[in-house]
């Protein structure tokens, strides 16, 4: 019997290089903050919650017919939502670059075709470092301060991940249900 779909998002996943170096952030410590795992990271390009009245595989054959180039990202400094008031999510920054927009453009509009109702919020691309709820304020501030200029260029973007999420008590756990190899290569492949 397959487990049921909590809620899907449509994602982008890290290599070891760059988990690696959003642990050192972690690493860094913040009193009362919940850090996600290393094998949690992602950034969603976008999130589709439960797909009724469409099925998985509607989803699954929506994202098949997107067509995008690889390309490189860059991670850049850290911050928190909602951008106002008591901080809940600390996250690093990605540098919003056209490669990354025509994706997640291509990416809602295939699933528009698919019928899926569109998201209806701003695209901030980030990636969830901990949950802030117990920490006190003046501390995600000075964290932040601490790494404002924390920056992680040239990360290969060469595949994009349709994701389901599984609410558990100790947090949500993320399992890649598929995977959607991008277009060209990046210089320095073979």
């Amino acid at each position: 019997m397959r487990r049921a779909l909590s809620r899907l998002f449509v994602a982008l996943r890290f290599p070891d290089e760059v988990t690696d170096r959003l642990d050192d952030l972690a690493a860094e410590g913040l009193p009362g903050a919940d850090w996600v795992g290393s094998d949690q990271y992602h950034l969603t390009l976008r999130f589709i919650g439960d797909p009724a009245p469409r099925s998985l595989e509607d989803v699954r054959r929506a994202l098949r017919e997107v067509r995008a180039e690889s390309f490189l990202l860059d991670l850049k400094g850290t911050g928190h939502f909602p951008l106002r008031g008591d901080p809940e999510t600390l996250w690093a920054g990605a540098a919003p670059c056209d490669p990354l927009l025509r994706l997640r453009h291509r990416i809602e509009s295939a699933l528009a075709r698919a019928g899926v109702a569109p998201e209806g919020r701003k695209f901030h691309p980030h990636v969830s470092l901990a949950r802030v709820r117990r920490a006190q304020p003046e501390h995600v501030a000075a964290f932040e301060i601490r790494n404002g200029l924390f920056r992680l260029p040239g990360i290969p973007v060469q595949e994009f991940h349709l994701c389901s999420s599984e609410l558990r008590p100790e947090g949500a756990v993320h399992t890649v249900e598929e995977t959607y190899r991008l277009e060209g290569m990046l210089e320095g492949e073979d």
